[in-house]
């Protein structure tokens, strides 16, 4: 994870899986994820949470980048279009 300008940084490879598939964030340190596609797999043309609230496409070998909101402690899962493929965020 990286730090710039007081936002937490992390890059998310999406290649048949979420690599890392855990991530830890700081509480109320704002954050971005970006993920990038690098694989064409059916499913995981899409990312979305519930919890954190967000939903993106994600075309082949394009990043797209999300805000997390750090304002809660806990464990927020992310998953594929089918929700076959699961990550999650850790806010501590």
């Amino acid at each position: 994870m990286a730090k710039s300008q007081n936002v937490q940084k992390v890059n998310v490879n999406v290649a048949g899986k979420y690599e890392p598939e855990v991530v830890n964030l700081e509480k109320g340190v704002p954050a971005e994820l970006t993920f990038t596609r690098t694989k064409d797999q059916g499913c995981l043309d899409v990312v979305h949470s519930k919890d954190l609230d967000f939903e993106t496409e994600l075309p082949l070998n394009v990043s797209q980048t999300v805000n997390i909101p750090t304002d809660k402690s806990g464990e927020f899962d992310f998953s594929c279009g089918m929700d076959m493929f699961h990550g999650k965020v850790v806010i501590k």
